[in-house]
């Protein structure tokens, strides 16, 4: 199986990235770590903690997302409602009410959903956010719960992973074909040259 360690990276959008680095950077304290950019296009990489990252893309004549509430249900084309940061205290979650407050921004009350404790806000991009601190999360772990009222046969299979349902690898990709080709962000340790990236490969 594979392994999965957290997520390396979200990738939003924002009509404004100077305004998102003020929120992003400056009020919730995330350091900016890695942008790209020139002219019409920017990629900026925000860090969470160590390893785990949000992003933004700008791009001329983008708007600001309408405002939808976290969980609220919605019609017709979707692929995102809102983002969860984990924290590591209660305190953590009222010193980010206060701050966000303070800035103008809108913050819920700390509310409890049983395995953690959150509050919602919203960022200049109207993208709904959410700051959890878990309470049960080991729990969940050791003993998944399942409390859907009316849960489809497959959600009855269990929590384990059963990877006998897909078909198996039957040619993986050989150790010659095993190429990386530079793509955006290589210019960050590769320097570039005419316009072409270098890369490094890794057995």
């Amino acid at each position: 199986m594979v392994t999965f360690r957290g997520i390396n990276h979200l990738a939003l959008v924002t009509p404004d990235m100077d305004e998102t680095i003020r929120f992003w950077r400056d009020l919730l304290g995330m350091r900016l770590v890695a942008g790209l950019g020139h002219p019409g296009y920017r990629h900026y990489f925000f860090e969470i903690s160590p390893g785990s990252m949000i992003a933004f893309f700008e791009w001329p004549g983008t708007l600001p997302a309408p405002e939808k509430d976290h969980g609220a249900p919605v019609t017709g084309p979707v692929a995102f409602d809102h983002v969860s940061f984990n924290v590591d205290s209660h305190q953590d979650l009222w010193d980010l009410k206060d701050k966000l407050e303070a800035a103008g921004f809108w913050a819920s009350e700390v509310v409890d959903h049983g395995f953690i404790h959150s509050l919602y806000s919203f960022d200049p991009n109207n993208i709904p956010i959410e700051f959890s601190f878990g309470i049960r999360m080991a729990e969940i772990s050791d003993n998944p719960v399942m409390a859907d009222s009316d849960p489809s046969s497959i959600t009855l299979e269990g929590s384990q992973p059963q990877p006998e349902k897909w078909p198996p690898v039957e040619e993986p990709t050989s150790p010659e074909d095993r190429k990386i080709y530079p793509g955006l962000g290589s210019e960050l340790f590769h320097g570039t040259d005419d316009g072409k990236r270098s890369s490094d490969s890794d057995d």
